[in-house]
């Protein structure tokens, strides 16, 4: 997704950067490498899907009901 709204964008920068959250480096365990690489995987052969299509075949099949 993106944001084109310009304030927006400015208001979300402005908050990040006053934000008092301190940096951490957290762990991720095996699966979650995993996962991450089929994502990037995923992207990287435009094995992707945009937001409106997703929910579009979401709604198809939940008309469908149970099988």
């Amino acid at each position: 997704m993106t944001i084109n709204n310009s304030d927006y964008l400015k208001a979300l920068e402005k908050m990040i950067k006053s934000s008092n959250v301190l940096e951490e480096k957290i762990s991720l365990t095996e699966e979650q490498k995993i996962m991450l690489a089929m994502s990037d995987s995923d992207i990287k052969n435009d094995q992707t899907i945009d937001p409106l299509a997703l929910e579009e075949k979401e709604l198809e099949w939940l008309r469908k009901g149970p099988a």
